[in-house]
């Protein structure tokens, strides 16, 4: 009896020593997901890229400036030498806050009077821009506390100045979460369910023995994925379009942009997914460690990464550099820039091309890949 189950134990693990794949999958996913999450989820916003619109230029509006960056919470300050440039910096994200301080603010400090800030927030991270407005008032108020101090001290006026702090958020005046989490969830779905369907493709073949026809066939490789890749991304595109109409009546989310546009981009992102799942599945050689290798590579770094529900100027700066290997990070920035702020490929093309080479560099690597499997 003990030699029959130590013979079975043996051939297990011979098996198990032939399949490598499956036990970095059974090993390494727990402690991947571990770091992933810990490193990911988190609600706190630090060096938030702000900019300044200092219309007054004195020592009073300079102290008020550099006690942001000095907060921890903000990063360094950009300035803004005409107002036209305050939309394009929040078009592109690249100011969450935009402060904007009026000509006359230091001389209103000087006669006691209450002076008032402009702040402008990107609202496209509804709870990041709650946030954000709460740590700008609260910096402004410290600031304004400390000069109330300074005046209260012998030979200064007994009522010091007072600040206030106005507030308008932009692309999101409502402060809905939904209004960003269903465009978000767009690049999200389709990183989810394509790849899973195309990383069997592959790897049902070779299980059933079929892909042996495919060696001694004059097809090549390249021709053999792309066969494989269009129907999944027809699929894939299919899906967009009845996710789409669905998400935005149901929620009631608006659509500022073009749709023209945003389905261009779709079918480039679909095709990125299914040649990602395609390269999974050359990989591997059974359905369910290809499952689970697509899973781990696709949809738990889409739903963390990628900006769908954590802001990624928020997340340490190694996650900051790995979320540029990931194409839903390119795809959930296109998606809210249309849908949200409406603007055109002027803006976000880099994410575009980005995507385009991602995209060739997948499928040149699925195809190499299982040409030297036919070797």
């Amino acid at each position: 009896m003990k030699t029959l189950v130590g013979a079975v134990v043996w051939k297990e693990v011979r098996e198990i020593r032939r399949d490598p794949v499956t036990m970095f999958v059974a090993i390494a996913l727990p402690l991947v997901m571990l770091y992933l999450f810990g490193s990911a989820l988190s609600l706190d916003v630090k060096n938030a890229p702000m900019a300044v619109y200092d219309l007054d230029r004195s020592a009073d509006s300079r102290d008020l400036i550099a006690a942001f960056p000095h907060s921890g919470y903000f990063g360094r300050v950009h300035g803004i030498g005409q107002e036209s440039e305050i939309g394009a910096l929040l078009d592109r994200g690249k100011a969450r806050l935009v402060l904007v301080i009026p000509p006359d603010f230091s001389e209103r400090l000087a006669r006691g009077e209450t002076a008032s800030l402009q702040a402008l927030i990107d609202g496209s991270f509804s709870a990041t821009a709650m946030v954000i407005a709460g740590y700008a008032t609260a910096i402004v108020q410290d600031y304004s506390a400390k000069r109330v101090a300074k005046t209260r001290e012998p030979g200064h006026a007994t009522h010091g100045p007072l600040i206030q702090v106005e507030g308008r958020v932009w692309f999101n005046a409502p402060l809905k979460s939904v209004y960003y989490i269903v465009p978000g969830l767009f690049g999200v779905i389709l990183m989810a369910f394509p790849p899973l369907l195309t990383a069997l493709a592959v790897v049902r073949e070779k299980e059933s023995g079929s892909v042996q026809q495919i060696f001694v066939s004059p097809i090549r490789p390249w021709q053999f994925i792309a066969g494989k890749m269009i129907p999944y991304a027809v699929i894939a595109f299919l899906e967009m379009v009845m996710i789409l109409v669905p998400g935005l009546l149901w929620f009631g989310v608006p659509f500022q942009g073009s749709f023209a546009l945003f389905l261009g981009a779709t079918l480039l992102y679909v095709s990125c997914t299914v040649a990602l799942g395609l390269l999974v599945s050359t990989v591997t050689r059974s359905q369910l460690v290809a499952m689970l290798l697509a899973i781990m590579v696709t949809l738990m770094p889409a739903f963390l990464f990628s900006g769908f529900l954590f802001p990624i100027f928020t997340m340490p700066w190694t996650m900051q550099l790995y979320t540029h290997l990931l194409p839903a990070r390119y795809f959930v920035v296109i998606s809210r820039d249309i849908a949200m702020k409406g603007v055109g490929l002027e803006v976000w093309w880099p994410q575009l091309a980005a995507l385009a080479a991602y995209t060739f560099v997948v499928f040149a690597a699925a195809s190499l890949l299982f040409r030297k499997k036919v070797a």
